[in-house]
Formats: structure tokens, sequence, C-alpha cells
């Protein structure tokens, strides 16, 4: 099942496939002549635990870089949700011209801790002396929180951790095709499914961040200055974090050229607008929309985005996969441009 899709600036398209528990053979393709051809190349899709930051393991999400440059591929180093497999978690760089790798990146286990889920990526070129990527740690198990690499240095950190806006609404009950969704196991229990901060999407002038935890409706912002502003400690950031009320649930998020977000609305089988002015209104409803994940708008004026049926794998029905192939990777018009990050 598919989670990322990514469209470059000359319209490529490229996808993702973590491995959740079924036969992955690549984590990353790019889709050539209709069909999927392993990007960049077999043996960048090829884990060797013995050197775990040559190969992609499990790629949750691939952004392309706005600037025509790069795609950038976060290998979650995590199959099934398990404890993240140390130097298997990373964010590479792909040259977009010569397909060929031009940097790796690794954590260090105060960044990546043992509960952390690396989900969703967005980078700035702008910022920093090579830019700054800031990535979601949608942790199941632990604190959620933002992630922040300087690309030049390799140097990361971690931002409003365990926080309101990062953390789990604790009164958020998911109802998707008419059922709440949560954990039921083969021997009749049932357990609460429970994600941490998830969707990511910059401004387009990089100075507001744009997040939200999966498990919640809620849509927070935090201006980037303030990350890096070294009179405010990090332990208070949390306190000029905006929230912009309920957006829906959503997994995915992407900005336009304009401003406008767009982000899933996995409940109700549809697509919102978040309009430059804080009003929202619904893009698109369609009941073929099965749990809409990543967000990517082309060249062509067109949002792109996957509909995995994260919602029907068997782990939420008593260890029946209720999923129906094929997978569904859709586009919409929408008449505006993807943010160029030069």
């Amino acid at each position: 099942m598919p989670t990322g899709v990514s469209v470059s600036e000359t319209g490529r398209i490229f996808i993702n496939f973590p491995k959740w528990g079924d036969d992955v053979k690549f984590t990353v393709v790019e889709i050539v002549d209709g069909k999927l051809s392993p990007y960049p190349n077999i043996e960048a899709n090829t884990f060797n635990p013995k050197f775990p930051d040559e190969g992609f393991l499990s790629v949750q999400s691939i952004v392309a870089d706005g600037a025509g440059t790069l795609m950038w591929v976060l290998d979650t180093g995590a199959p099934n949700f398990d404890v993240p497999i140390f130097g298997g978690v990373k964010l590479v760089a792909v040259d977009l011209k010569t397909n060929k790798i031009r940097r790796t990146y690794t954590f260090k286990d105060d960044v990546v801790l043992d509960s952390t889920y690396l989900n969703d990526v967005r980078i700035d070129l702008r910022r920093g002396a090579s830019g700054t990527a800031y990535i979601t740690d949608s942790s199941i198990t632990g604190p959620g929180a933002l992630i922040v690499l300087d690309l030049s240095t390799g140097d990361a950190f971690r931002i409003l951790n365990g926080e309101h806006s990062t953390s789990v609404d604790p009164a958020f009950i998911p109802k998707v095709e008419g059922e709440i969704l949560m954990n039921r196991y083969n021997d009749g229990t049932s357990s609460p499914w429970q994600v941490a901060a998830d969707g990511i999407a910059l401004s387009p002038n990089g100075k507001a961040l744009y997040f939200c935890p999966l498990s919640s409706r809620h849509l927070y912002s935090i201006e980037t200055d303030l990350i890096f502003n070294e009179n405010i400690n990090n332990r208070d950031l949390e306190n000029y974090v905006k929230d912009w009320g309920e957006k829906g649930a959503s997994d995915g998020m992407i900005t336009a050229s304009d401003g406008t977000i767009y982000a899933g609305d996995y409940e109700n089988n549809s697509i919102r607008s978040i309009n430059p002015d804080g009003t929202m209104e619904t893009l698109i409803h369609n009941p073929r929309i099965l749990w809409p994940d990543t967000l990517s708008i082309g060249p062509d004026k067109y949002l792109y985005f996957t509909s995995n049926q994260l919602q029907r794998q068997a782990g939420f029905h008593k260890g029946e996969d209720l999923r129906e192939k094929p997978y569904s990777l859709f586009r919409v018009f929408i008449n505006k441009e993807p943010v160029k990050r030069i």
C-alpha cells in the first residue's frame, strides 16, 4: 500500500511503499511509461543490515525540493512501526538530474528515540547555508515532536516534544466508513489507535510551519523564525503555537503557491482546503477517496494524492484484511502552482 507521492518540477511522478507487512519489493519507485520502476535504482532499494545508512529500508515519505534539483527520501528505518534501526533512520537527497544519491543524513539517539516514527518532511532551501528540513515524529508509543535538521551541518534537534500541539487529542475518536477506528485483535479485545504529529506543510515564504497530529482534527502552526530565536527556550515554544481550529482529521498536507493549504479528511473521504484568510472548505468528496494520505502539487496545476485504504488493514478488523486492490493515485485540477523554493 502506498503512502507518499511527489511530483517533480518537470512532472515526474514518484511513489513510496513503506513496509507494513505487505511484500514490498521496492520502497521507492518512479512511474515510467505506466510502470513502477525502482528509484533511483534497485541497489538503493536493497537494505543491508551491516550498512543501514546505504539502502532504503521502509520509506514513508518522498518530497521534491521545489527547486528542480533533489528528491528527498525519508526512511523510517522502522518496518511495521518497530523500534527504529540505528543508522537506518535517514533522510536521503537524490539528484533528479543524475538519479544518484547526493547525501545521506542520519540522526543521533537523542533526536530519533526508540519510539520515533519519522513520517513526513518539508524542505526550505532558503534557511541556513544549505537549507533546513522539518520532519514529523508520529510516534504511536512515545512523544510526538517536530525534528529540525540543518542540511549543511547535519545537526538536528527536537521541538515541541510531547507538547499538546504534537500529541494525540485525548478526546478524539476517529470514525471511518461508519466505524470507530481502533485496534481490534483476534481474541476480541481492542485498544485505541493513536498517532502523534503527522501532516506538515510550509508556507510559500517559509515563515510559517503548519502541522497536525493524525489523531486530531486541529491544524496548528508556528512561525519558523521563533524556532531559531536563541532568546526563546525550546520548552517555551508551545506558547507560540497557533491553533487554527478544526479542519478535519488529516494525514498529509501540502501548500500551494498562493498560501492555500490542502489537507486530507480521512473520516469523510474528502480533501479540504484552508484558505490564506483561515476559512476552510471541502475541495472534493468522493467515496473512492479511501484514506487520502500524502498530497503533492504538480507543474500541471493538479493536486495529486494517494488513497491507500489504511483503515481496512487487518489490525483494525480482528485479523481480516479488507483492503481491495488496486490502490489509487488520484489527481484533481486546482489551477494553482506548486511552491518554488529557490
